[in-house]
């Protein structure tokens, strides 16, 4: 799923704190003085095959795949493919009862329309389904109710110890529906006295408790009955509308409580239908939105009641993960895993556009997928293999939530704690050489200090995240590695492009999120061009190679909100 995109899904919180999207000092980054491990040479290492990557890319986003839906048979011919091609490469089969296949149970939960009824003494106000709200339940059950519900503003829903912060002071809140902002608290402007000053809550840069994801579960952590949040476009950083896909079939991971702990409702309501809701109050909706902006914000109890029936229609299907192994040389380190992802799933089969109702996702992921089967290939390709072992997985269901990546992360084939790294390929870059590649969270590892060298090698920079707010590093399957503690990398194409204007990279970037982006026209298309895919793939590779022979496992950097994590987890398994 491209990190471009306006709304992209998250997988469910182990612990969150400080944003790991520190930055250096300068917005472009060299490569520095002081390698961080002296390895082979990147123009000594095998080249990825960017042919081949094309044609990968062709087979998978054609018609004959119908958008590689879970739970399809494009599901089944993808799957195919991806595993006829690891095992043409004679890598071994990467699930430890010998085959190629982590089976993913998933659950299908399709909501029907319902209004959502506000209260208060004789007054009473109806939201209409997806035109003034979005709601759901991840309960698997035929149906999920909030019933006369009191409702509590709760400002941004967040506990944050290490900021000193906590929205819910004094009250109890198990039963009620809570009421939130979206995003963090917002940074002040330079000059207006505030108590949040430029690095709490990341500064500019979204924390995981900006995220809707956390929103939710941090209402299911208080015992809330639902949570709605009050949609605005400039800090969700998209419009309603992209909410508004949210009315069909969802998927989630099957889970032994069926969802039970989650609250009943989960939704979303217009800026609109928020700020009605607060005069209904007797309470002004800017008021209370400066007021959450305090570390002295408490709850307030609006004295409006909510009552909403959402009844489901469910079906469960087993998707699959495709994992395949290149064994390490050495007999200890060998035991240590890099891993290598990429998703292999899209939408499927939706609505017409312009005719054309098949969803191809050839940019996300199918070039993704091809791009790990090369790199698998380059492995191959060396003379001996390295120390550690590694690993190629082609998850399912990212467009669902991260749920493959999810579902590896928590029921993991090889320990976290013997795994070195994360690799994560979501989009590849095909419209030529770049001087520049961006690392999503830039200085969060050492995974980064691997990069920023071995594209200095190519005199290429490092550039961090432009968009830091919106929250990028959160958004992506290596995200369920990161927040279980495993370091892991999150590349995304440059924006310098070598011989092209200097608004080139955004205005074709941009260009793609608003005309191709979950479109049928997801296309491969006479124009790619792959020379810069190529670099970027040798910088990945590289990453991995090192890595996968140096003596020291990668950390993450002093201050990152996952150091402690991965500390406590190799401490456990020693």
């Amino acid at each position: 799923m491209s990190k471009h995109a306006v709304l992209l899904l998250a997988a469910a919180l182990t612990t969150a704190c400080s944003s790991p999207q520190s930055k250096p000092s300068s917005e472009t980054a060299a490569a520095g003085p002081t390698p961080i491990v002296q390895q082979t040479p990147i123009g000594d290492l095998p080249e990825v095959d960017v042919d081949e990557v094309l044609k990968h890319t062709k087979v998978l986003s054609s018609d004959e795949y119908e958008g590689r839906a879970p739970g399809t048979n494009g599901e089944v011919l993808a799957v195919n493919y991806i595993t006829e091609q690891f095992r043409g490469l004679g890598l071994k089969p990467g699930n430890t009862d010998g085959s190629f296949i982590q089976r993913v149970p998933l659950v299908g939960i399709t909501p029907a329309p319902a209004n959502l009824v506000f209260k208060k003494g004789n007054e009473e106000r109806t939201l209409a389904w997806k035109d003034d709200v979005v709601a759901w339940t991840k309960h698997v059950a035929p149906s999920a109710s909030i019933d006369n519900s009191e409702l509590v503003f709760v400002g941004y829903g967040v506990v944050a110890p290490e900021y000193n912060w906590d929205d819910y002071k004094g009250i109890d809140v198990k039963g009620k529906t809570l009421v939130m902002l979206v995003n963090d608290p917002p940074v002040p402007d330079p000059g207006n006295p505030a108590e949040l000053d430029a690095k709490t809550f990341g500064g500019r840069a979204m924390t995981y408790y900006g995220r809707w994801t956390y929103k939710y579960e941090i209402g299911a952590e208080k015992g809330a009955a639902g949570v709605l949040l009050i949609h605005e476009t400039g800090p969700a950083g998209y419009p309603f509308d992209v909410v508004q896909s949210k009315v069909n079939e969802q998927f989630d991971l099957v889970t032994p409580d069926k969802n039970m702990s989650r609250v009943a409702v989960e939704g979303w309501i217009t800026l609109d239908r928020g700020r009605e809701l607060m005069k209904m109050a007797g309470q002004d909706f800017d008021t209370l939105k400066a007021q959450a902006a305090t570390r002295n914000f408490k709850p307030v109890p609006l004295g409006v009641r909510a009552s909403m029936t959402i009844k489901n229609t469910l079906r469960t299907i087993e998707s699959k993960n495709v994992v395949a192994k290149l064994e390490g040389r050495d007999p200890k380190l060998k035991n240590e895993y890099v891993i290598y992802t990429a998703h292999w799933d899209h939408l499927g089969i939706g609505p017409a556009v312009n005719g054309d109702t098949i969803y191809n996702g050839a940019k996300d992921n199918a070039v993704g997928v091809g791009g790990l089967i090369e790199i698998a290939r380059a492995f191959k390709k060396l003379p001996v293999a390295p120390k550690r072992s590694i690993l190629f997985l082609a998850v399912t269901a990212e467009e669902q939530g991260l749920l493959g990546s999810q579902y590896y992360a928590v029921t993991p084939i090889y320990p976290l704690a013997k795994t070195a790294a994360n690799i994560n390929m979501d989009g590849m870059n095909v419209l030529g050489r770049t001087k520049d590649l961006t690392l999503v969270g830039y200085g969060a590892s050492d995974l980064d200090d691997y990069a920023r060298d071995a594209a200095g090698e190519q005199g290429r920079v490092i550039r961090p995240d432009p968009e830091p707010e919106k929250g990028f590093y959160y958004r992506s399957d290596h995200f369920n590695f990161a927040k279980l503690g495993v370091p892991a990398l999150d590349p995304d194409e440059g924006i310098e492009y070598v011989g092209k204007p200097a608004d080139f990279g955004e205005k074709a970037r941009n260009d793609y999120t608003e005309h191709r982006y979950h479109e049928p026209s997801d296309e491969v298309t006479p124009d790619w061009d792959l020379s810069g895919a190529r670099e970027d793939l040798k910088v990945f590779f590289a990453v991995g190679f090192r890595v996968a022979e140096a003596d020291k496992l990668p950390e993450w950097k002093p201050g990152n909100e996952f150091r402690a994590i991965r500390e406590e987890m190799l401490k456990k398994a020693r």
